[in-house]
């Protein structure tokens, strides 16, 4: 049993075979030409994995931490999360806003109408579509008070971007607060120095907040894409352009009527523990090499 379990935890191509994936009639076949067993039933392979939730089959994509400064940064972001800065708590009158943009929101006109649910039926949902445009959209979301501010944008940039933090700063209370940290990507928009040097000559009170480069995930507002996603978005079923525009700003105050601030469970610790398995990971690959 371990030994099957061992096969299947491995990369086939690392062991000469010219698969990318195992399945589970390709592990047991595999198993019979090494010797591990004579013979082997797929119900008792699969028992086997299930025990320790082993599938071979499924893969998932992600972005290994490449920044030099990952952790320094990610924990600026997640300090903040929890109402810490610098190692002091932050003052109530102080804000969180986390940014970033959509790009690419196509309005997808059907070449005919959708037709609604029934009993026993789903919505429908023509496949084929006029393509009508795209929208870029510019969100941010305030992470202590739950409130959304977007905007679209034909193309996306510095201008598009300045002009959302506009947007968001002339308003209460963020013209007043004492410091408003603006959490954001790396994007050509607002990065590095000069871009934290163009908002703060605009807007004094603003403390730009960098996550590492590809941590998407560490970015609140991504959450709330993803809400977009799945209910604004998802069929894309739009008559034109101004329709994805009417529907998106619209759902900002549908939603607003009863979200609440996001409970992001992931800390500090949370990180140190997760780089630490990355780093011993890392050492078992490079002893194995």
């Amino acid at each position: 049993m371990v030994a099957i379990k061992a096969l299947a935890c491995e990369l086939p191509h690392e062991h000469g075979l010219p698969l990318s994936r195992l399945s589970l009639s390709e592990i047991g076949r595999e198993a019979v030409r090494r010797g591990i067993v004579a013979s082997i039933g797929g119900t008792t392979l699969w028992r086997w994995l299930s025990d320790d939730a082993i599938r071979p089959w499924a893969h998932r994509t992600w972005i290994f931490p490449r920044d030099p400064n990952f952790r320094d940064k990610a924990v600026r972001v997640l300090d903040l999360y929890e109402g810490v800065w610098e190692g002091q708590p932050l003052s109530p009158l102080d804000c969180v806003v986390s940014t970033d943009e959509k790009t690419s929101i196509q309005a997808r006109k059907r070449i005919h109408d959708s037709s609604p649910a029934g009993p026993g039926r789903a919505m429908r949902v023509e496949f084929e579509y006029e393509r009508c445009g795209a929208w870029a959209y510019m969100a941010a979301w305030d992470v202590r008070r739950a409130k959304v501010f977007g905007r679209c944008e034909h193309h996306s940039g510095i201008d598009s971007f300045l002009r959302l933090v506009d947007f968001v700063m002339s308003q209460e209370p963020y013209r007043s607060a004492p410091r408003v940290f603006w959490i954001m990507d790396n994007g050509s928009s607002h990065r590095g120095e000069t871009g934290d040097r163009r908002l703060t000559e605009r807007w004094p009170t603003i403390v730009p907040v960098h996550t590492p480069v590809h941590a998407s995930w560490l970015n609140q507002v991504e959450v709330y894409f993803s809400v977009i996603q799945r209910k604004v978005l998802t069929p894309n079923d739009f008559r034109s352009l101004s329709d994805v525009e009417d529907r998106l700003l619209r759902f900002q105050s549908h939603y607003e009527a009863v979200a609440k601030p996001f409970q992001w469970k992931f800390t500090r610790r949370d990180l140190d523990d997760l780089l630490a398995k990355l780093d011993d990971r890392d050492r078992a690959y490079a002893k194995a090499a």
